[in-house]
């Protein structure tokens, strides 16, 4: 490592080492994968020099490396409720030894379980500038798994790990003030994009609209996201329950999997559930709705609201994370004030029942996105990058020359 690599960095761009540790990465399909996976290969083709830390999927092998990004994959045990996801074991001693060989400039630590807590450590043991990210609300899940007891022990112990770190990295700006309100420090925004390419309304498939038994008036709801108890789905269904009463045509497409879905495929033989999708086959089925609802409470941001609008999707959201960022209501969607069931219900049934409003506000979501890409986070990171470890540096001089000689 240089003797001073934010000077160094900054007068001849050159790049840096950065360290990325997360516990969920693609082919895993949920926001954290997906937002990791994009300042990856965002990092990548800025020219830095990428080792990811994750858990081994099933299939791996030990480690990888494509020149540009190489990988340390570490043992992993199944989370409980989450099929197909894995927490990383916490390999205090093989990071330790990976960083003291072969330090990079910078680590970004974006979950915190067992593999984030023992990367912060072998991180602050190293020397190393550390950012961690704020991407699940932890504390919001424990009363949807009857764990409300355990919210205030929870907040203390995501600031006590996030506190150790050099900067934490949030999603929106009203997600900063709460927690800089619950006492953490050094909270920073990073924004989120949307792939406007792959997420477009050209996408739309009259055959897969066929397939779902929808007339070509429609009008097609959607729902992306994972199907258990903390995304509030039961309002969803309240909701379309609402609009299939004045428009028995009216069809709701719930995308993803979770433990919700056998039940809701057993109690609702209404509604269509295709499973989990990715790709070019996702982004059609966005494209191939006409209004998207998303009814949860538990967001740190929502990445399924950018993917939604890019695909010319009118969105009915609660008024905070991305929807509170990005929607201007009754433009591009509609959003209503938090825990305002009624609300929400009202503006679906209305959205729905209106066509041209709808069209209308499909062109401005659309538009919105379009400015939100995912080059513009990427470097916003970066420039926080050479942030920390300028401070640090700062930080290192400074106790240097306050030492007596």
């Amino acid at each position: 490592m240089s003797q001073n690599p934010v000077a160094e960095a900054e007068a001849s761009r050159e790049f840096l080492r950065v360290g990325l540790v997360t516990e969920t990465y693609p082919p895993e399909i949920n926001g954290v994968a997906n937002t990791m996976s994009h300042l990856v290969e965002g990092l990548k083709r800025k020219g830095h020099q990428i080792h990811l830390v994750r858990p081994r999927q099933r299939g791996e092998g030990e480690m990888g490396s494509d020149g540009v990004r190489e990988e340390t994959l570490v043992p992993g045990l199944p989370i409980p409720g989450y099929r197909g996801l894995r927490f990383g074991l916490p390999v205090y001693w093989r990071l330790r030894h990976l960083w003291e060989q072969n330090a990079p400039d910078v680590l970004y630590i974006a979950t915190q379980g067992p593999l984030g807590h023992a990367a912060l450590a072998a991180g602050r043991r190293a020397g190393i500038p550390s950012l961690t990210g704020f991407h699940t609300q932890f504390h919001q899940y424990s009363s949807h798994y009857g764990l409300g007891l355990l919210k205030s022990p929870i907040v203390n112990a995501l600031r006590r790990f996030h506190n150790r770190s050099d900067a934490t990295l949030v999603p929106t700006a009203d997600l900063g003030d709460e927690l800089i309100g619950l006492g953490f420090r050094n909270v920073h925004l990073l924004s989120r994009g949307v792939d406007g390419e792959l997420f477009d309304p050209h996408r739309r498939s009259e055959e897969l609209r066929r397939s779902w038994g929808c007339p070509p008036s429609g009008p097609v709801v959607l729902y992306v996201g994972r199907l258990a108890a903390e995304k509030h789905l039961d309002l969803a269904l309240r909701a379309f329950r609402q609009i299939a009463e004045g428009t028995p045509e009216a069809r709701f497409v719930l995308v993803g999997d979770g433990p919700a879905r056998e039940h809701l495929r057993q109690t609702h033989p209404e509604l269509i559930l295709p499973g989990a999708k990715v790709g070019v086959e996702l982004a059609e089925h966005y494209a191939s709705g006409d209004l998207f609802l998303f009814p949860s409470l538990t967001e740190t941001f929502g990445n399924v609201v950018l993917e939604a609008m890019a695909s010319g999707l009118p969105v009915i959201a609660f008024d905070y994370a991305a929807a509170g960022a990005c929607i201007c209501n009754r433009e591009n969607g509609i959003k209503v004030p938090m825990t305002d069931d009624d609300a929400f219900v009202g503006a679906a049934v209305s959205a729905a029942s209106d066509g041209a409003r709808r069209v209308a506000m499909s062109k401005h979501a659309r538009a919105t996105a379009e400015h939100m890409d995912w080059g513009q986070v990427v470097r916003e990171l970066e420039q926080r990058f050479f942030e920390v470890i300028r401070l640090r540096m700062e930080h290192a001089n400074e106790t240097l020359a306050a030492t007596p000689e």
